[in-house]
């Protein structure tokens, strides 16, 4: 069954939550008394629909249906979770919540996108404090995984645990944080950050381009995978973070930093960032540098899923959770169905042939799961390697389109196994390409063909024989 989340507040961070809920399948009632909020969250939509499913090896739930609501107590009514994300005004968000108690269930998660405001802060005056908490994530919320879930003294343990229950189904890394303080953690590490960035460009050391490419072109991409503190173990050698503390812990007495002070934001330091932000990136609009932001995050977080490795770790285990079963062994099998991503694409702006064959692959490798060449069976020292394929590319295939597989078997006796896949455009079933792929049984020991083990063998040939029909009328 569908489940519903309510959402309350639409703006940045508030539409980003929707589009991550809807495309994981839930339905959402959002609450925005802003005018322009459908068409904002139009817009927010058009950029998740292209970048969230460039992420996965597989198709994403079908997408829950959005209602725009007229009132709080409409949207909450009935929900299986409720995330705030109003401005960062604490009188409104008391308001906010004691509109949500008013006619939310009492044991409905309740989360709040505040990333300053302490759980204890949020909760006061309320009748069930303890089922609300903080849940700050960054943006774009349907793309970055991270989300702080601060819980402090007298959260209910059961709404909390359900909440990141939750979070983790639609991909989300729920971080639990017991102990409240201001800004919670990550963004008193970005505070840090920034105002050392502000004295930089007031004093006239560096400009918003410089310290930006400092970020991006250095320390950002190695936190991007490793954090802080592992970069800096690493930076200790062989002795490991003892030998950093004591080779580099004496510079922190040194009057390296400003951290403790905040330049006086004048009119002509605000000027000043402002004019430097335009000479940067001013040429590109919002909606431009989001897309931009959106394309680089895929291609990075991809590459890191491939390696099994931070962002990507989790973005891998939430993929198992999406990869479906064929149903049955009628033809054609739909054996794959995805978004096409940015980082697939070449020079000429189509899919770059080198990827058809991955295609074709992983269509190949649910076939060989469907009977029974699983994980298991080649850790057992057994498996199926491809001999030969020959792929015809009939059309092009863009960025951002959802293409999905058909497979028939058109032989399956002793070692040989021949697949034929056709690849087509999900939105008008225009053929794209074709694979005719030839696999061999072999022993993964002497990785020399051998004869399957007799029950997969009767998979492959009940699959064979199941298929015979089509595949005539094929030839």
């Amino acid at each position: 069954m569908t489940k519903t989340a309510a959402i309350i507040g639409g703006g940045v961070i508030g539409g980003a939550w929707a589009a991550r809920f809807l495309l994981n399948g839930w339905d959402v009632r959002l609450f925005d008394p802003d005018p322009e909020a459908e068409r904002k969250m139009g817009e927010v939509m058009s950029n998740a629909r292209r970048a969230l499913p460039m992420l996965y090896d597989v198709s994403l739930p079908p997408e829950g249906t959005l209602r725009h609501v007229a009132t709080i107590a409409e949207a909450v009514e009935g929900a299986d979770y409720i995330q705030e994300s109003v401005p960062e005004r604490l009188d409104l968000k008391r308001k906010v919540y004691a509109e949500i108690e008013s006619t939310a269930a009492p044991d409905t998660p309740v989360g709040s996108s505040t990333s300053g405001f302490k759980p204890s802060e949020i909760r006061e005056g309320l009748k069930n404090p303890g089922r609300v908490m903080v849940a700050h994530p960054f943006n774009p919320v349907y793309l970055l995984p991270v989300v702080e879930v601060v819980t402090g003294e007298g959260a209910d343990e059961g709404a909390v645990s359900r909440a990141e229950e939750i979070l983790r189904g639609i991909g989300m890394y729920p971080l639990r944080i017991a102990r409240e303080i201001d800004a919670h953690v990550a963004d008193r590490l970005l505070e840090a950050v920034w105002r050392e960035a502000l004295w930089l460009v007031k004093d006239g050391i560096a400009t918003t381009q410089e310290i930006d490419d400092v970020i991006r072109y250095g320390f950002g991409l190695r936190w991007a995978q490793m954090g802080l503190f592992e970069t800096y173990r690493i930076a200790g050698g062989e002795a490991g973070m003892k030998h950093f503390l004591a080779q580099f812990g004496p510079a922190l007495k040194w009057p390296w930093t400003k951290l403790m002070d905040v330049p006086e934001l004048t009119d002509d330091l605000v000027d000043r960032i402002a004019s430097q932000s335009d000479a940067q990136s001013g040429h590109r609009s919002i909606r431009a540098l989001e897309r931009l932001r959106d394309t680089n995050l895929v291609a990075m977080m991809r590459a890191l899923k491939q390696r099994d490795a931070a962002a990507g770790a989790l973005l891998r285990a939430h993929e198992k959770t999406l990869t479906p079963e064929i149903a049955s062994d009628a033809p054609p099998m739909v054996t794959a169905r995805r978004v096409v991503p940015a980082d697939w694409t070449d020079q000429n702006g189509h899919m770059n042939e080198g990827r058809y064959g991955q295609v074709f692959s992983d269509a190949a490798e649910v076939v060989l799961a469907h009977v029974g060449v699983d994980a298991a069976y080649i850790e057992a020292g057994l498996s199926y390697f491809t001999a030969e394929t020959t792929i015809r590319f009939l059309a092009e295939t863009l960025e951002g389109e959802t293409i999905r597989v058909e497979t028939l078997v058109m032989q399956g006796d002793g070692r040989k196994l021949r697949l034929w896949h056709e690849m087509k455009r999900a939105s008008d079933d225009e053929l794209l390409a074709t694979c005719n792929q030839f696999m061999l049984h072999v022993s993964l020991e002497t990785r020399r063909s051998c004869p399957p083990p007799p029950e997969v063998a009767a998979r492959v040939e009940a699959l064979a024989a199941a298929h015979a029909n089509v595949v005539k009328e094929l030839a």
